[in-house]
């Protein structure tokens, strides 16, 4: 009773703790502990080909106890733990199958983050979307107060759109998505999120009328106009979610089918959970790539400018850069929109252009409130790009971002702008592009040969790939069946230097441009994506498909 006293008291699981003591692989360590007690080891993929037991171990009490229930296609139970010194865990599970007195009960040994995954699966098939039964618990919210998310508040109460929209948005919060597409169809809605990057289809609800509630839902929520579905609407509310708030932001677009939203989740602690740390390290560059930007970023004055499509980390990057550089005798301010994660000792200003505060605005301001350093959110017009160009020529250091596709297609959007080519170059101490690429999952990850095709599309040839390590993940409950779990960071650095001034000064070609930048070491964001293919941490069709253009 001790032992199991004990067990029960830390609640941090056996195999990591066996995991810090002895160093050894998790799954070396299941198959040892397994041996002695004669248990089995069963991986994610053997319990996904079995069915889960819920009506004898319901799915909230199996999240609650981390453990499964199974029956196989023999109609055999089993039981599946992460200790097997929990023998209250055993026993208890003994009873639950008791209702199912044909069937005896077996028990095997799993990983606790693989019997977290098959919950996972689970989870998302048990949407309310599957049943649209009546009834869904909405937690109170007005101006305020954010609505309460948790498994059980969206299997409970109120109607289906209700109910619908609540189990999306705990859903998609679970699996880390970033945004959330409810797409209008002919025969009702298809719901969509992007995970590391990529759409990934959910489910989809038949219906106009039950697609046409759920949208009206949404605008409820983010107090939108619910009659208005001919032009544009864009909204914003509150959840809150494993003890924490989340900001929503909402955009309703009119189609041909009716009306399309989109949700973008702002989790402002998402970061460091992802990250561990904010730092640069932890966002994935090599070791050149981080010295060159420290450099810059530790800069006494002038301008560091990041750039990248929409969700590239251009954000993210420039909160781990300040960071590092913030050590209390500096003042720091920064403009965004909106605040994405809270800086301790940094002073951070929101975007609310319905109250006249933009960037151009708010930076005038900045200048006022005696910065030595200044973060803009994004540039976006000339107002805001002269200011921050002259206030890089007067003594500040200021980073900030742009969307284009790579480190010389800015040129191109300044001088669009309308933008003085030699006050930009004089002012400028580099640019950085980056993209974040999908890595392969450890789990199910296995080297393999690629056809001769597949390297002619990333135009390789055979002869250039023998020291390559080529890995491709085949799909695995960890990663969705997706292949891939979790991104890093790449990146092409520009540095400028006279010589390169000089040519865009005089409007020089952009090859030759790119030319004295390769010499003077800018290593394009393809190269540095191939060196991550050669060394097995991702595949030729991601680097296909995030940048073979740029």
């Amino acid at each position: 009773m001790r032992a199991r006293a004990a067990s029960r008291a830390s609640q941090r699981p056996l195999v990591a703790e066996l995991e810090a003591a002895s160093g050894l692989d998790p799954r070396q360590i299941v198959r040892a502990l397994a041996e002695p007690f004669g248990l089995p080891v069963m991986e994610t993929a053997e319990m996904l080909s079995q069915a889960p037991a819920f009506e004898l171990l319901p799915l909230a009490q199996a999240l609650a106890r981390h453990c499964v229930l199974l029956r196989g296609a023999d109609g055999a139970l089993t039981g599946v733990i992460a200790d097997p010194f929990d023998l209250d865990l055993q026993t208890w599970l003994s009873t639950q199958a008791r209702a199912s007195a044909a069937a005896p009960l077996h028990m095997r040994l799993a990983l606790q983050s693989d019997i977290q995954a098959y919950l996972s699966k689970q989870e998302e098939s048990a949407r309310a979307v599957d049943t649209l039964a009546p009834g869904a618990s909405e937690g109170r919210r007005d101006g305020k107060t954010a609505a309460v998310l948790s498994f059980a508040s969206v299997s409970e109460g109120a109607s289906p759109a209700v109910k619908l929209v609540n189990s999306t948005l705990y859903d998609a919060l679970k699996a880390g998505a970033s945004d959330i597409h409810l797409e209008s169809t002919v025969g009702g809605l298809a719901v969509k999120y992007r995970i590391d990057g990529v759409l990934d289809h959910a489910t989809s609800v038949g219906g106009i009328e039950t697609a046409e509630q759920i949208i009206s839902r949404l605008k409820v929520l983010a107090e939108l106009d619910i009659a208005e579905r001919r032009v544009p609407q864009d909204g914003s509310f509150r959840v809150e979610a494993g003890g924490r708030e989340i900001d929503l932001r909402v955009s309703i677009m009119p189609s041909i089918h009716g009306e399309d939203a989109v949700i973008r989740i702002l989790d402002k602690r998402a970061m460091i959970e992802a990250y561990g740390s904010l730092t640069l390290e932890a966002l994935g560059f090599d070791a050149p790539s981080l010295v060159t930007l420290r450099t810059l970023a530790q800069e006494a004055y002038g301008m560091l400018l990041v750039t990248g499509p929409t969700g590239s980390g251009k954000t993210t990057t420039l909160y781990a850069a300040l960071t590092e550089i913030h050590n209390g005798r500096e003042k720091i301010i920064t403009i965004e929109d909106p605040v994405e994660y809270q800086l301790p000792g940094i002073l951070q200003i929101p975007v609310n252009e319905k109250k006249g505060l933009t960037f151009a605005k708010g930076l005038r301001s900045i200048l006022r409130h005696d910065p030595d350093k200044i973060m803009v959110g994004e540039i976006r017009d000339r107002e805001t790009a002269e200011i921050a160009v002259q206030s890089a020529l007067t003594g500040h250091l200021v980073l900030t971002t742009v969307h284009a596709n790579n480190v010389f297609d800015v040129f191109g959007r300044f001088t669009h702008m309308g933008i003085d080519p030699y006050a930009f170059v004089s002012a400028l101490n580099g640019i950085w592009a980056q993209r974040l690429i999908r890595t392969n999952c450890p789990h199910c990850a296995a080297q393999y040969d690629p056809l001769d095709a597949e390297l002619e599309g990333v135009h390789l040839e055979r002869e250039e790939v023998g020291e390559y390590v080529f890995m491709r993940g085949k799909g695995c409950g960890d990663c969705r069946g997706t292949g891939y779990k979790g991104r890093r960071s790449i990146a092409e650095i520009l540095t400028l230097n006279d010589e390169i001034r000089e040519l865009i000064v005089d409007k020089r070609p952009i090859r030759q441009i790119k030319a004295a930048a390769h010499a003077n070491g800018t290593r394009s964001l393809r190269l540095a994506a191939l060196d991550l293919v050669r060394r097995g941490a991702t595949t030729l069709d991601e680097i296909k498909r995030v940048t073979l253009h740029a």
